[in-house]
């Protein structure tokens, strides 16, 4: 089954305190190329994102963007330098011991000072975290894929359809081409019939032409090779392995055996049929641009 290079997917998954959610954007490229946004507490888990996309996709340029927070509890919590407050405390007697004052410091005069209570940010769970961000991004990557099929399937039936239009128009060709030398014979006989009146012309000399005519407008070998990539596209179309570089690369050859065939050709009929297929594959071309 072919399949596409553009999709989109999402998956969220909840594991202990740690919430992940992964958005997955896919467009077409030559390659596979990954780019993660993860958030920095969970960078450490770049690599593993990446291996994951890139066991279940073959090309295609992929956004990554993952977000976390913390099941029901506060983002950022306070925490106490307990040995900054003893100092503190520490100081504070030996002030009041100073100024002969017995009065005891009150704690929160203590907590009020700078450094003693400090509000950071809670720390990742990172086995949670690791196991919610691999469930989120099998998610969203099942959602991507089957996008990405259901667009291939679509894709797999226009290509499919060119295909038949194009192996039909070279048929047509095959059959034009005896033709095309039985027509240079006509004309030619008829043309040294005119110029020669009444001298007698040679006609073993007549039939080298047309066989020397006939050689250099043969077009049998591009008529055998331009069916021979059309069967190889056909089973491309049926397999369920990534075709897109081996489609690219046979639709080019298309268009380097049908160039051919027009230049050796002199024919009407094959002239028109030639710029008819070449706007064809060209159509093809486009399409499997998009294929994985």
């Amino acid at each position: 089954m072919l399949r596409s290079m553009t999709g989109f997917g999402a998956g969220r998954a909840t594991v202990g305190a740690e919430e992940i959610s992964v958005e997955l954007k896919s467009v077409n490229h030559k390659f596979c190329e990954v780019k993660p946004r993860l958030p920095r507490e969970l960078a450490a888990f770049e690599s593993e994102v990446v291996r994951t996309i890139k066991d279940r996709l073959a090309r295609g340029a992929v956004d990554v963007t993952v977000r976390r927070q913390a099941v029901a509890q506060a983002a950022a919590v306070p925490t106490v330098d307990v040995a900054l407050a003893r100092e503190y405390q520490r100081a504070f007697t030996e002030l009041a011991h100073a100024l002969g004052r017995r009065d005891e410091v009150p704690l929160e005069h203590i907590a009020s000072q700078p450094g003693v209570i400090r509000v950071e940010e809670r720390g990742v769970n990172a086995e949670d975290a690791l196991e919610a961000l691999q469930a989120a991004l099998g998610q969203a990557l099942d959602a991507l894929v089957q996008m990405r099929e259901t667009e291939g399937r679509a894709i797999a039936q226009d290509l499919s359809a060119r295909v038949e239009t194009i192996s039909r128009g070279v048929r047509e060709i095959e059959a034009l081409a005896p033709q095309a030398v039985e027509e240079y014979r006509q004309r030619l006989s008829e043309k040294v019939a005119e110029l020669a009146r009444e001298v007698t012309v040679d006609p073993l000399r007549l039939v080298q032409e047309v066989a020397f005519y006939a050689e250099r407008t043969d077009v049998a070998e591009e008529m055998t090779r331009l069916h021979s990539h059309l069967e190889q596209l056909r089973a491309l179309l049926r397999t369920d392995e990534p075709a897109g570089r081996r489609m690219d690369f046979l639709v080019q050859e298309l268009h380097r055996e049908i160039n051919t065939t027009g230049a050796k050709s002199q024919h009407a009929g094959i002239a028109a049929r030639v710029v008819e297929l070449k706007a064809e594959i060209e159509r093809m071309r486009e399409q499997v641009q998009n294929v994985e």
